[in-house]
């Protein structure tokens, strides 16, 4: 089984280094999926899927990442037929102190 890729592509001074990464993924005849900011076209020549947030300041681009992440791992889970409600090796209580 090929190992898969989901990449965060920042517009930032990690972009360059990032788009070497994918290229050697791919390579690698492995599927990559990118997430990326909106109106950034150059990710597409590059990657099999996008997945576009809004562009936004550096520090809350996060915010909108971590949406796109949930909602990933939601529709990976669901597809897979896994509980979404009651994940595997969840911690059965909390410890407070």
């Amino acid at each position: 089984m090929k190992a898969r890729a989901v990449i965060l592509e920042a517009d930032d001074y990690t972009r360059d280094t990032m788009l070497t990464n994918i290229k050697e993924i791919k390579a690698r005849e492995a599927p990559v999926m990118a997430l990326a900011a909106e109106g950034d076209d150059e990710v597409e020549k590059y990657v099999d899927r996008v997945i576009y947030v809004p562009a936004a300041d550096p520090l809350v681009s996060p915010l909108f990442n971590n949406v796109a992440l949930q909602l990933i791992a939601y529709h990976a889970a669901k597809e897979r037929g896994c509980s979404i409600v009651m994940p595997r090796n969840l911690a059965k209580s909390v410890t407070v102190d």
